[in-house]
């Protein structure tokens, strides 16, 4: 199981801003220090915490962060509908266009998916494959 996922950022704040446009709708709580912005799952009582836990940090070796060549990070919505809300949501808060959100012809017929990538060129996907909702064929 991934534990957490960290990515590395120069400007804190406007990280701070694309990620709350998004995070908090999908349940992460966010708590912030001199170490960058830790956004995590709620822990029912009694329960182990829900993982993975997203990092947001300045890089350790005091170099520029660099986004990865081949690396993304997927965050689940609850359905289609909320895909796209938290796509343009991301979009207005400094993210930039990847991929709108939508069927691919490459996935199954019920993973919709929207990219994007954050200020600091992170690739980043909203995704949501909800039974509940249309599928591509149907």
């Amino acid at each position: 199981m991934i534990a957490y996922v960290t990515v590395g950022a120069d400007d804190l704040p406007r990280a701070r801003r694309f990620y709350d446009a998004f995070l908090p709708a999908l349940d992460y709580g966010l708590s912030e220090g001199p170490e960058g912005l830790s956004y995590t799952l709620p822990i029912p009582p009694g329960q182990a915490p829900v993982l993975p836990d997203f990092y947001v940090k300045p890089t350790f070796d005091g170099r520029p962060a660099s986004a990865g060549n081949g690396a993304m990070v997927a965050f689940e919505a609850r359905n289609q509908e909320q895909v796209c809300e938290l796509h343009a949501a991301a979009l207005a808060a400094g993210g930039t266009e990847e991929g709108q959100p939508g069927f691919r012809a490459a996935y199954g017929p019920r993973f919709f998916v929207g990219y994007l990538r954050d200020p600091q060129g992170n690739k980043i996907a909203l995704f949501s494959s909800n039974p509940d909702d249309p599928a591509r064929d149907g």
